[in-house]
């Protein structure tokens, strides 16, 4: 609890030992006025459901959110999300708690995870080392898997079209999401090959 803030609970350390297709995870990802989580904020999220090695895409959601801070030009450039597009966004207190609710008892699936690592440890509280020991970087999962050295640039696009997962909008938060959970599962499959089929094994890579 920070501040009143109650923090979304995160699974039992147990179930770390369980094989990724046993437990649920949450795809997650943030649109922001800038990547300094400090000073920056979040003006949107989107997020998707991975459950029993499916993506559960009908409970997939989307949330604009009014920032508390002005997006800047080249922010815009990136996400597209204009001043006026913000005119009926959730307040960040009502856009917080819906994404604490779909975090609640689940591992976090993200792209270059340590952006949402960052926002998620301002937006609830907790170490940047609390929320890793929950996110499974999913990039990192494809640096494995191909042998890459970690300051590779691999971005969301590249690598969902290297592996064949179709990308319909990229920087939309949703999509963003659902192309991250797609890759996870493709990448996730071709690591049991190699042993890495628990969660916990995922976690280890994330922590580099």
């Amino acid at each position: 609890m920070r501040g009143g803030v109650k923090r979304p609970s995160a699974p039992p350390r147990r179930r770390r030992r369980r094989p990724w297709r046993e437990v649920e995870f949450v795809s997650l990802d943030f649109e922001t006025t800038g990547l300094d989580h400090r000073r920056d904020a979040i003006v949107s999220f989107g997020f998707v459901p991975v459950r029993s090695g499916r993506v559960v895409v009908g409970e997939g959601v989307h949330q604009l959110v009014v920032p508390n801070v002005p997006a800047t030009v080249a922010s815009m450039k990136v996400h597209h999300i204009l001043p006026r597009d913000l005119a009926g966004a959730a307040p960040f207190e009502e856009a917080r708690e819906i994404l604490r609710t779909a975090l609640e008892d689940r591992y976090v699936l993200a792209w270059f995870a340590e952006v949402e690592i960052a926002f998620l440890a301002r937006i609830f509280g907790g170490s940047r080392r609390w929320w890793r020991r929950r996110t499974v970087d999913v990039r990192r999962l494809a640096i494995e898997l191909e042998h890459a050295r970690p300051d590779v640039r691999n971005t969301l696009v590249g690598t969902a079209s290297r592996y064949g997962v179709p990308v319909a909008s990229p920087h939309e938060a949703l999509d963003d999401a659902l192309v991250t959970a797609q890759l996870f599962l493709v990448l996730a499959t071709k690591l049991e090959a190699r042993g890495l089929s628990t969660v916990g094994s995922q976690l280890r890579l994330t922590r580099g």
